[in-house]
C-alpha cells in the first residue's frame, strides 16, 4: 500500500476516534465486568434454573441503570481528578465518611471471602485442592500489582474479561428457545410471589454493588484521563455496562434451556457445571467452570484492590497501582493483608461463609443507597462539577433510578432480615 493512502487512512475521523477510544478504555468493561463474580454467575445460575426464561426482561432495566451510574463515576472522576472517597470527604466531612469506611471495609470484606471460595470450589471442578489453588492464586493477584504499572495490570484485567465470552458460547450450546426468550424480553410474565421477588432483588444487588463505584473512578483518575476524552470514556462505560449483561444473560438462557428444561434441582455453580454435561455437552459444561474460575480469580485481584483505594483516599493516604511500596506502604499493605486474610479464613475448616456473606449482602444494601445519593449531591455541585452537572432530563432518570435501587435495596434487607 502505498504510504499516502496508509497515512489518509490512519488521519480519518472514524479510526482516529477508534485509536482514541481504544486508548481510554478499560475502567468501563473491567469494573462492570466484576459484577459477573463467584456470587453474580452463582445468582445468574440459580435464576435461568429455578425460573428459566422468565426473568430474561429484567436485564433492559439493569443495563440502563449501570450505565447511568457508571457514567457517572467516570464523568465525576475525569472532571475532579479525585476519586469518589475523596469527594465524599470533602462534601460530608472525615467522620460520616470514615463511618461508610468502615461500613464498607466489612462488607467488601466478605465479598472478598466469597470470590476466594469461588476460586477454591472451580479450582475443585478441574481436581486442584484449595490448599494449592488458594496459594496460588493469592500469589498471582498480588505479583500482578506489586510488579505491575497500572497500564500492564489493566492488560491483564482486558484480558480477563474477554473469556467471559466462554459463557456466550456455552449459552449458545445449550440450544436455547430463542423464540420463547424474546417473548419474555418484550412480554414479561411478572409474578409478585416471593421466591421472584427475592430473585428480582438478588439480580440487581449484584449487578449494582456499592463497591465498584469506588473503583471505577479510582481506576479512571490513576489512567488519567483527561476531559478532551471524556465522551470516550463515557462509551467505555456504557459499552461495559452492555457486555456484562449480555454476557449474564447467556449464562440465563443456558440454565433456562438444560437446567429448568429437564426440572433438575441444583444449589450451586458446581451442581450446574454437572448438570451442563449430560444436557448441553462436556465443552459448555467446562467452559462454564472454567468461566466460574476466571471470574473469581478476576474479581479476587479487582475487590481487594477496590477496597485499598477508597481506605487510603478516605484517609488521605497515597494510592496507586503504579506506586511503589515506598511511595503507597498503607495501600499495598492493605492490598496484601486482605487477600492473606481471605486465604487463610477460606482454608480453615468449618468457617460459616454464609453467614459472612449473609452479614455482607445487607451491609451492601444498607450502604448502596447512601451512596448514590452522595453521588447525585456530589455530580449536581457546580464547584466540583462546573460545566459537567447533570442535565435536568438526565437528573430525573437517575433519580427514578436511584429510587428504584433503593426501594430493591430496602426490600432486600427487609426479606434477608425475615427470611
Amino acid at each position: 500500500m502505498d504510504i499516502r493512502i496508509f497515512t489518509r487512512v490512519f488521519k480519518h475521523p472514524i479510526i482516529l476516534s477508534l485509536i482514541v477510544f481504544l486508548s481510554v478504555m478499560g475502567p468501563g468493561i473491567i469494573t462492570a465486568n466484576v459484577d459477573n463474580d463467584a456470587g453474580g454467575i452463582t445468582t445468574y445460575s440459580l435464576a435461568g434454573s429455578q425460573f428459566g426464561y422468565d426473568l430474561v426482561w429484567l436485564f433492559i432495566p439493569m443495563i440502563i441503570a449501570l450505565a447511568i451510574i457508571q457514567e457517572m463515576g467516570v464523568r465525576m472522576g475525569v472532571v475532579s481528578g479525585k476519586g469518589l472517597a475523596d469527594l465524599i470527604r470533602e462534601k460530608v466531612g472525615i467522620r460520616l465518611t470514615f463511618v461508610m469506611m468502615i461500613a464498607l471495609l466489612a462488607a467488601n470484606m466478605g465479598n472478598i471471602l466469597a470470590e476466594f471460595s469461588g476460586i477454591a470450589v472451580s479450582s475443585g471442578i478441574f481436581g486442584v485442592p484449595k490448599f494449592i489453588a488458594l496459594p496460588v492464586a493469592a500469589l498471582f493477584v498480588w505479583l500482578l500489582v506489586v510488579k505491575g504499572t497500572y497500564k500492564s495490570v489493566e492488560k491483564v484485567f482486558l484480558l480477563a474479561s474477554l473469556v467471559y465470552l466462554s459463557y456466550i458460547v456455552a449459552g449458545y450450546l445449550s440450544q436455547p428457545n430463542w423464540s420463547l426468550a424474546a417473548h419474555n424480553v418484550i412480554m414479561p410474565q411478572i409474578s409478585l410471589n416471593t421466591a421472584y421477588i427475592t430473585m428480582v432483588i438478588g439480580l440487581v444487588g449484584t449487578t449494582i454493588a456499592p463497591w465498584m463505584m469506588f473503583y471505577i473512578q479510582s481506576s479512571v483518575v490513576e489512567k488519567g484521563i483527561t476531559l478532551k476524552n471524556l465522551k470516550y470514556s463515557k462509551i467505555d462505560a456504557v459499552f461495559g455496562a452492555i457486555v456484562v449483561n449480555i454476557v449474564a444473560f447467556f449464562i440465563v438462557i443456558a440454565c433456562a434451556a438444560t437446567i429448568n428444561a429437564h426440572g433438575i434441582q441444583v444449589n450451586d455453580v458446581v451442581d450446574v457445571s454437572t448438570a451442563l454435561a449430560p444436557l448441553a455437552g462436556q465443552y459448555a459444561s467446562l467452559l462454564f467452570a472454567f468461566g466460574f474460575l476466571n471470574a473469581s480469580l478476576f474479581a479476587a485481584s479487582i475487590l481487594p484492590l477496590s477496597t485499598a483505594y477508597y481506605v487510603c483516599e478516605s484517609l488521605g493516604f497515597e494510592a496507586g497501582v503504579s506506586k511503589s511500596f515506598r511511595e503507597a506502604p498503607v495501600f499495598h499493605g492493605l492490598y496484601l493483608g486482605l487477600i492473606i486474610l481471605a486465604v487463610i479464613v477460606i482454608m480453615m475448616p468449618n468457617v460459616p461463609l454464609l453467614s459472612i456473606l449473609y452479614l455482607s449482602q445487607v451491609a451492601n444494601g444498607i450502604l448502596l443507597p447512601f451512596l448514590l445519593i452522595l453521588m447525585l449531591l456530589i455530580i449536581n455541585d457546580k464547584s466540583i462539577m462546573g460545566e459537567h452537572v447533570n442535565s435536568r432530563l438526565f437528573n430525573y432518570i437517575a433519580w427514578a433510578t436511584v429510587i428504584i435501587v433503593m426501594g430493591l435495596s430496602i426490600s432486600l434487607v427487609i426479606t434477608s432480615i425475615i427470611g
